[in-house]
């Protein structure tokens, strides 16, 4: 039985990864760190299939003896501190996770065992003010956050131990993919959760910023496997992961709206405070060299994506 290790387990695609991994036939490993409150929500249901282990980006002992316990033949990095405005507030703690921690997890391997194949998280936030449109694999980086900063050098460390060490590491360059399990403080979910909660009378109006911000949105379940086929190959590459379309932040909200029946335009209000310091304008990928390798290929299409996570607030709100 091959054994994979996913730190950020609780995290949306980690959820969605140990789910994928459970049915291949893994013992999937999470990694977390110690709290005073528990986590687990997203991981709950397969809680009791799954091993938890503590230990910490920023604790290199821990790292290694985290390794060296598991052994594992795959080790998927999708910790980080991951929200682009948080980024700007704590700039030194996200550099910490997302950059340097990338680093720590690289060294470990090469340390315990060089075989270990390992898929970092990229992000398509590296693009940030973009060179191209749609962007690729030799698209120049520009990033607009602390985040994206941090995401770079997490994604160039990878690439360096892979070509000194001769490490199995990948880099997904994933373009933005949502679910039901997205974090509220996310703009899709803000506005999904927001639908369902104003057609349950408990809120009035819903406050956003830039509406006119173009994303390449994806389904998360969709993205997972992708991250997966990477570390299937002969040989370790790095690929963008996306749609290839690209939506405004405005039509999320009026298909999400639509669905529950009302008119986004009666509830909908700017609020400067939620705009960026540097905006990051129209992010769309180009996941060519991902489908002719990988044979990878979206299922969910971006109107089916919207409804999915109306339909499940919706539900959480029992509207």
């Amino acid at each position: 039985m091959k054994k994979a290790l996913i730190t950020g387990i609780t995290g949306q695609d980690g959820s969605y990864l140990a789910e994928n991994l459970l049915s291949k036939g893994y013992e999937v490993h999470g990694m977390v760190r110690r709290s005073s409150t528990e986590t687990f929500m997203r991981i709950e249901h397969i809680r009791e299939k799954i091993h938890i282990h503590q230990a910490d980006l920023l604790d290199q002992l821990s790292l290694l003896n985290l390794i060296e316990e598991i052994r594992p033949c795959e080790l998927y990095n999708l910790a980080a501190q991951s929200f682009v405005p948080t980024s700007w507030v704590q700039p030194f703690l996200t550099a910490e996770f997302t950059a340097v921690g990338v680093t720590r997890i690289l060294e470990a391997v090469r340390l315990v065992d060089k075989k270990i194949r390992v898929y970092q998280a990229s992000s398509s936030e590296m693009f940030g003010k973009v060179k191209e449109i749609p962007q690729t694999e030799d698209t120049p980086f520009y990033p607009r956050s602390p985040y994206g900063v941090a995401k770079v050098y997490g994604h160039w460390i990878t690439i360096n131990y892979r070509e000194s060490y001769g490490l199995f590491a990948c880099s997904g360059i994933l373009f933005n993919h949502e679910s039901p399990r997205r974090g509220k403080e996310f703009v899709t979910r803000k506005i999904t959760d927001g639908v369902a909660r104003i057609k349950a009378g408990l809120q009035d109006k819903l406050y956003l910023g830039n509406l006119e911000a173009k994303r390449d949105w994806g389904y998360a379940g969709d993205y997972v496997e992708a991250m997966w086929l990477m570390l299937q190959q002969d040989a370790p590459d790095d690929y963008v992961i996306a749609t290839g379309e690209t939506h405004s932040v405005k039509e999320f909200c009026e298909i999400a709206f639509d669905r529950a029946g009302l008119d986004w335009e009666k509830y909908v209000e700017i609020d400067p405070q939620f705009f960026r310091p540097a905006e990051v304008d129209c992010l769309v990928g180009n996941a060519e060299k991902a489908q002719k390798k990988l044979g990878w290929k979206r299922k969910v299409a971006f109107k089916e994506l919207v409804h999915l996570m109306v339909d499940a607030d919706l539900k959480r709100y029992q509207v």
